[in-house]
């Protein structure tokens, strides 16, 4: 076993806390272009800090076997997609923030993961 559950769950709520942390930063990047702006660029990264924060309940729920470990891992990313879309129709379509803002935040919460898992320390 390279890893254990522990491991995983402080990588997760690591990739989290730094995902909302790149919303705050996002936010005030926007805040320059008006407070619509500033607030779809942080709801844009936060969604996706929930849909990782949905992932990580999901995949760290318990112990099992791998055909179990595997579901769990894969209704998490279902989870987590719905929650994005879900996420990002109700900045967009309900509330008609701007998109350019959202998309944004979303893209730069996802660098998060890339670099998450580039300098593990």
């Amino acid at each position: 076993m390279l890893n254990s559950l522990a491991s995983g769950r402080r990588l997760a709520l690591r990739i989290i806390l730094l995902q909302l942390a790149v919303a705050a930063i996002v936010g005030l990047a926007f805040l320059t272009q008006g407070p619509r702006d500033a607030i779809a660029g942080a709801a844009g990264a936060a969604v996706v800090a929930l849909g990782t924060a949905l992932l990580a309940a999901r995949t760290f729920a318990g112990l099992g076997g791998g055909g179990m470990a595997m579901g769990r891992l894969l209704s998490g990313m279902v989870l987590k997609w719905m929650a994005i879309i879900g996420g990002l129709m109700v900045i967009l379509g309900q509330y008609k923030l701007p998109p350019l803002a959202a998309i944004t935040g979303l893209v730069a919460a996802y660098a998060i993961n890339l670099l998450a898992f580039r300098f593990k320390g």
